[in-house]
């Protein structure tokens, strides 16, 4: 393990190059971009402010009215470290979280991935949509997330009505 000057030292040596202010950027400038696309075709939906993160992630909640009556929420989300995109089936709180993974781990969850309610995991539900995204096509790249989230959201409303 590096000492935090080392780390710093590397970050300053890679900030230097100015590629990764200029992906920052561009990521940011396309999940800004993504989150005003959908909430333009999803007017009914609640939705959040973009979570920036610190590297790690960045998201955005879209959150369908029947979901926002029970305290969930579909985020869209951006694993910096692994280039991908993932959707997930988020609670409003951790109790609502642990709470709705506790009712739903006895139940067919269509090949979803069900979370643990542990520290540090933030989903209930979730599904890689986009690995290696081509943010060289941004508009074919939204197009694609906005169908598999809503594909996914669909798929989260049919599993949390079921009695």
């Amino acid at each position: 393990m590096m000492s935090r000057n080392a780390d710093v030292r590397e970050y300053t040596a890679q900030l230097k190059k100015g590629q990764i202010q200029n992906a920052y950027r561009g990521i940011m400038a396309f999940m800004s971009g993504l989150r005003l696309v959908m909430v333009n075709k999803h007017p009914d939906d609640a939705a959040s402010g973009l979570y920036l993160g610190y590297m790690d992630m960045t998201y955005f909640a879209l959150t369908p009215p029947r979901l926002k009556q029970r305290n969930l929420k579909i985020a869209v989300v951006y694993l910096h470290a692994e280039n991908r995109f993932e959707v997930w089936l988020g609670g409003g709180n951790r109790k609502v979280q642990a709470e709705t993974i506790e009712r739903l781990r006895h139940k067919n969850t269509g090949g979803y991935k069900l979370s643990q309610a542990e520290p540090g995991v933030d989903s209930i539900m979730e599904q890689k949509i986009v690995e290696q995204p081509d943010f060289d096509h941004a508009e074919e790249l939204m197009e694609i997330i906005e169908r598999k989230t809503r594909a996914f959201t669909r798929d989260m409303l049919a599993l949390v009505d079921e009695p």
